[in-house]
């Protein structure tokens, strides 16, 4: 087995706890590859330094918040990577493992007492594909305190037309994301959904929606003169001009979590109980 390390290399505990992790598979004669800025951070490693999108592994750990989870995602997502997240960010709905039971949890993985959680992703489309998406899309404009003017259809009938702070395109990974923060429901990830949620709109009657996730989605810009960005994960950005359309549809590609537990509602209910705060 090769199992994969990329850490959030700007939080010192969690560069600390991956090289522990380094030397804890070594010691289990596992073979690794290590992201290079976590190699540099660590100052050793070297010759096991592999780019995220060059790695060919079995497992990919990943030690940070959910923002890591999402980088390192975008980055193999084509590529079948089951990913084990450690949880080193405040609420982490995406990263199942506390660093205090790191070690006890690659054990129980390498003693193969885990199975394989398959996400669904949104595949974005504007002039060409986009990186996909596991949590949003959220659009918005690049000045503050300005509107958009959105058309939304969805399988080419035409769902509302109003003018909102912005729009989020969510995931059932995403439902418990921004989308929650905007009034969206929280979705069972088994649930085969994609969710529409407006951000603030000026029409009282629009609500978040939940759609099929073999639907199409489209939004089209009305507004001349406004230009908008499309924020994938948090992590690429896209402009979006006057009458321009972004698609967005189920991608072919999923995302793989390592799971230990079967525990959606359980995490649910602690993560909300601490509110976001570490």
């Amino acid at each position: 087995m090769i199992m994969g390390l990329v850490a959030r290399c700007d939080v010192k505990e969690a560069v600390e706890l991956a090289g522990k992790i380094a030397e804890f598979l070594l010691e289990k004669e596992v073979e690794i590859a290590l992201d290079i800025p976590l190699a540099k951070e660590l100052g050793k490693y070297e010759d096991k330094a592999r780019k995220l999108e060059d790695m060919d592994v079995d497992m990919m750990v990943a030690v940070g918040g959910d923002g890591t989870i999402l980088r390192t995602q975008s980055y193999i997502s084509h590529k079948k990577i089951p990913l084990i997240g450690i949880n080193m960010g405040t609420v982490g709905f995406l990263t199942e493992i506390d660093p205090e039971n790191a070690f006890n949890a690659i054990e129980e993985v390498l003693a193969g007492n885990y199975f394989v959680e398959r996400r669904n992703q949104l595949l974005v489309w504007h002039d060409q594909d986009l990186p996909p998406a596991l949590n949003e899309v959220v659009m918005m404009t690049r000045k503050p305190a300005k509107m958009l003017h959105i058309q939304i259809s969805v399988d080419d009938e035409i769902v509302e037309e109003l003018r909102a702070d912005g729009l989020i395109i969510a995931t059932p990974s995403g439902s418990t994301a921004y989308s929650m923060s905007a009034g969206g429901p929280i979705i069972d990830p088994r649930v085969k959904a994609f969710i529409i949620v407006p951000i603030c709109p000026f029409k009282l009657g629009a609500r978040p929606t939940v759609v099929s996730d073999e639907s199409v989605i489209k939004v089209k810009l009305l507004r001349e003169g406004k230009k908008a960005i499309a924020v994938i994960d948090g992590q690429y950005e896209e402009e979006i001009n006057y009458m321009d359309e972004i698609v967005f549809r189920k991608s072919e590609n999923c995302a793989y979590f390592v799971r230990l537990t079967k525990d959606f509602y359980r995490k649910v209910r602690e993560k909300l109980t601490q509110g976001g705060i570490s």
